[in-house]
């Protein structure tokens, strides 16, 4: 676990990152708030490809709670199955879609609590929605985040709580809305979990990662 930055190196690292891509988007197709939803949580240990695949035709239908429950459990599954934990993700998926119709009108909730009330929307899930949909400066960290964070001293942490924290702590102002979204990019496509790229890192020097390869 590297040592954490200090404001001036995270705020040229961000400077860079913004230069490379200054709207940086989730790679995960939706509509709307709602759709966001559900596609966020169909994507708990699968791959954004993978959800964006099944929910290509799915999204094409059903755009509201209430047309995901008239659409019903069974359909759903069938829309669904090449997801991994399919049968539990659609319980969910039917279960918030019931709640969202009966407690909220229909409408997606905007505080982090009322969204974590929903069935298989936890703490990263909502920050997602919170940031994509309703443009809070929340930091959705996942497993990319996590380790460019502690990679970098961008945001060190043994847990994922504590890498939210250090980011949310650390990030300049300007940078806090797209930051989870350039940490995941750059984690997912730079600073890979075996072998990372370095050789073509656009913060690489201000990176204190010990295997550098370039």
């Amino acid at each position: 676990m590297a040592r954490q930055l200090p404001y001036q190196t995270i705020h040229a690292i961000f400077s860079r990152l913004h230069e490379i891509d200054p709207e940086p988007k989730g790679e995960l197709d939706h509509v709307n708030a709602y759709t966001l939803v559900v596609a966020v949580a169909l994507s708990a240990q699968a791959t954004d490809v993978g959800v964006n695949r099944a929910t290509h035709r799915l999204f094409q239908q059903v755009t509201t709670p209430q047309q995901m429950l008239d659409f019903g459990e069974e359909n759903l599954l069938e829309a669904i199955k090449t997801i991994g934990l399919f049968r539990q993700k659609a319980k969910n998926v039917m279960k918030l879609s019931r709640i969202l119709v009966d407690d909220f009108g229909g409408e997606v909730p905007s505080s982090r609590a009322a969204l974590q009330s929903l069935p298989g929307v936890g703490r990263k899930t909502a920050n997602v929605v919170l940031n994509m949909w309703f443009h809070q400066p929340a930091q959705a960290v996942d497993t990319h985040i996590f380790r460019v964070g502690n990679r970098t001293g961008i945001c060190p942490g043994k847990d994922v709580d504590v890498v939210e924290r250090a980011l949310e702590d650390n990030i300049p102002a300007e940078f806090a809305h797209h930051a989870h979204h350039w940490l995941i990019l750059h984690g997912r496509y730079i600073c890979i979990a075996r072998k990372p790229k370095c050789g073509i890192c656009p913060i690489y020097e201000h990176c204190p990662y010990e295997e550098k390869t370039a």
